[in-house]
């Protein structure tokens, strides 16, 4: 297994990119346009709409600093034009700030009401990221040990079959490139509810361990002082049309996508991931939310299961999607990259399936892309306080 490649981008801060985008990064909601008016005009530029980024404070503030620079910092990003209106709370400068922090990648800001205006700024904004697509289609992918790579692990859209195949087969993906050297991200607290023991007893110590117990029990706890139990909306009613029945019934096959490694540290929302190794990220179960901060967290691909169906992407990383139910797969083809249900009917092996998957998540960093990204789906959230609490 240590002999698992992929074809990628070195960046100047030493991470290894397996796509080669221009970020157009709009700081708040009212800069989402110009930054999707930018984005249309240049090659290989990307962007998404910001619904945040003014009237925040405290924590909801600090998602979306993180959110923002740490989609800056992804390895899949050549370099970034930050877009900003100008009086929002996400100013462009502490945006700017948070990045350079972060890594030393291109950067250049752009101020709509210092520009004059919107028809301004996205001609200033198209020449500025033109600027960047020149130099990025300079460089030449070359060949990187797997152990340059992050994958992080969603599921949404749950049924029975999740649990018995799709999650198992990520589980058996993600054994092998742990042990490959890789790093793996396991994500969505509100599903290790009655199941926190379980993962706790992987922890590879005491501290890890009581972090686990800490980050389910802060979940619950955020929800009751607003006088909401978590159980009132889990599991989600596609998770019941599904047949799924209780939390801890949707936690205990959820938990399978972490395979069997020992859990080596636990990262809170939105922050740098370091590896290698099997860690767990502390993000909501909203699916979108989710990915958006294993991505901010230096994840180049994801992995999602679903047994209901979904065609959710992301702007910056190839998202794969997995089913281990036949009939989705059939119906939504669309949208399904790898069928897991040949475990379901004893056709093939859960490690078997983990040894194809992690063969397609490999062509995937080399540049195969998977449906949602060929099908150019790049939703993206953030997290907000009530994600939480």
């Amino acid at each position: 297994m240590n002999q698992l490649k992929f074809k990628g981008y070195l960046r100047p801060d030493g991470k290894v990119g397996v796509r080669n985008h221009i970020l157009i990064l709009p700081t708040s909601v009212c800069s989402s346009d110009v930054a999707k008016f930018i984005a249309a005009q240049v090659p290989d530029a990307v962007t998404f709409s910001n619904p945040n980024g003014c009237a925040q404070v405290g924590r909801d503030l600090q998602f979306t600093l993180d959110i923002l620079s740490g989609y800056a910092c992804n390895p899949n990003v050549y370099g970034t034009v930050l877009v900003s209106l100008g009086c929002e709370t996400c100013q462009l400068d502490l945006v700017a700030s948070e990045i350079e922090k972060r890594t030393n990648k291109p950067l250049i800001k752009l101020d709509i009401q210092e520009s004059g205006g919107s028809i301004k700024a996205v001609e200033k904004g198209v020449r500025a990221a033109s600027q960047l697509s020149s130099q990025a289609a300079c460089l030449e992918k070359d060949w990187f040990p797997i152990t340059e790579l992050m994958i992080g692990t969603e599921c949404g859209g749950s049924d029975p079959t999740s649990g018995l195949a799709a999650n198992p087969t990520v589980g058996a993906m993600s054994d092998l490139a742990v042990e490959a050297g890789a790093t793996v991200i396991l994500s969505e607290t509100t599903e290790f509810i009655g199941a926190e023991h379980i993962l706790a007893r992987r922890a590879v110590n005491k501290e890890v361990g009581d972090r686990i117990f800490e980050i389910v029990y802060r979940y619950e706890e955020d929800l009751k002082l607003v006088g909401e139990d978590v159980r009132a909306g889990n599991p989600s009613p596609g998770n019941k049309a599904g047949g799924l029945t209780t939390l801890e019934e949707k936690s205990l096959g959820c938990i399978h996508k972490s395979g069997h490694a020992p859990i080596q540290a636990v990262f809170e929302y939105a922050q740098p991931v370091t590896g290698p190794g099997l860690v767990i990220m502390d993000t909501p179960g909203y699916d979108a939310a989710s990915i958006a901060g294993m991505v901010a967290g230096g994840c180049q691909v994801c992995v999602f299961t679903t047994g209901r169906g979904t065609p959710l992407g992301h702007p910056l990383i190839p998202v794969i999607k997995i089913t281990g139910n036949k009939i989705t797969y059939e119906k939504m083809i669309d949208n399904i990259d790898f069928d897991a249900s040949p475990a379901v009917y004893g056709q093939q092996t859960i490690e078997e399936q983990g040894a194809a998957l992690l063969h397609m998540v490999l062509r995937a960093a080399s540049g195969e892309k998977p449906k949602a990204e060929a099908l150019g789906f790049t939703e993206t959230s953030i997290a907000k306080i009530c994600n939480f609490t």
